[in-house]
């Protein structure tokens, strides 16, 4: 019997201090491409809120995944059904578009063997390993398309 694998996975005291750092950079324009802030209304409070995400581009599609779960950025977008993506002063609103079951290992694949060095820890499963080695975990991990 597996262990019960928790929703999200709360950032330490430490990944939340980096967090801000780093989405501030992010925010300023200084990060590499890949890196931009989500901001998504609070479904609870109206309030916008943001956080730094890796965006994986894959031929024309733009896809977010998040590495930790269902965060409340995550349920805040699902409720909003759009995010904006932030990098510097460029500003880009997007629908969101659940990626179907079906996709997604080989997107979750593809997220891990990119973004390896920063979000390997949140995964069981190795870089590099098979997409059919993500078939068992891509429930834990909500993956959305970007649309215009």
């Amino acid at each position: 019997m597996s262990a019960r694998v928790p929703d999200f996975r709360e950032p330490s005291r430490v990944e939340r201090i980096f967090n801000k750092f780093f989405g501030l950079l992010v925010g300023l324009g200084l990060a590499p491409g890949y890196n931009y802030l989500v901001e998504v209304r609070g479904r609870k409070t109206g309030r916008v809120y943001t956080a730094p995400v890796n965006l994986l581009e894959i031929g024309s599609r733009r896809f977010l995944v998040a590495p930790r779960g269902r965060t409340q950025w995550v349920r805040n977008a699902e409720a909003a059904g759009e995010v904006v993506l932030r990098r510097g002063s460029s500003r880009q609103r997007f629908r969101l578009r659940a990626v179907p079951k079906e996709e997604e290992s080989d997107i979750l694949k593809t997220y891990l063997d990119r973004f390896k060095l920063a979000v390997q820890r949140y995964f069981p499963v190795p870089a590099g390993s098979d997409a059919r080695a993500f078939r068992e975990i891509a429930d834990r991990y909500p993956v959305f398309e970007l649309l215009p």
